[in-house]
């Protein structure tokens, strides 16, 4: 399927947030990378580059969410081990060049309505990773409390990871995560019968 000059425009804008911040997505390194006709600046984006980092941030936030659905029905290990999987793919994939866009927004960019976008995608991840986990066994606290670690974690993980140019900053958080996410016990009353 051929992508839409815009959309081809807003993953361009994606990749340049996650591997160079908020100033390295500018309009002229977008188009470069995008291969999208000078015009199209305007056209898609008459209100400019707050209007196509937003953008970014919802495409990025919803692609996201897309692959978390693709957990379900796992334990809490395996939400861990796959979610740290993605990180781990993003950093080899880029040569430890790339990172996370919506972070990249939160850190750089001098905006209130991009800041609060980049927080209603960390809470639509923090929700969806919270609900996987209660489906895997998870009291509501326990679950709630490990996907806001999830993220936290992760992100920290993948900054130290690209400074050191190495996974180990990942496998790290990545072992201590899943540990944790063993030791929670399955939702009181779920597996307890009770007495009788």
């Amino acid at each position: 399927m051929t992508r839409s000059v815009r959309e081809r425009m807003v993953d361009s804008a994606v990749v340049l947030l996650a591997k160079r911040g908020f100033q390295g997505a500018s309009f002229t390194e977008v188009l470069a990378h995008s291969k999208a006709p000078r015009g199209s600046i305007y056209h898609h984006f008459p209100d400019g580059k707050e209007q196509l980092i937003a953008a970014a941030v919802d495409y990025a936030g919803a692609r996201a969410v897309l692959l978390l659905d693709a957990l379900s029905g796992r334990s809490p290990a395996e939400i861990v081990d796959a979610f740290m999987a993605m990180w781990r793919a993003v950093l080899e994939r880029s040569g430890f060049t790339a990172g996370c866009s919506v972070l990249a927004v939160t850190v750089s960019a001098d905006s209130a309505e991009l800041l609060a976008r980049a927080g209603e995608v960390f809470r639509a991840w923090q929700a969806r990773l919270a609900e996987l986990l209660r489906a895997g066994g998870l009291a509501a606290d326990d679950a709630d409390g490990l996907a806001t670690m999830m993220i936290a974690a992760s992100e920290g993980a993948v900054v130290l990871a690209r400074a050191q140019q190495a996974l180990a900053p990942l496998e790290a958080v990545h072992r201590q995560l899943r540990r944790l996410a063993e030791a929670y016990g399955p939702e009181q009353g779920q597996d307890d019968l009770g007495p009788g």
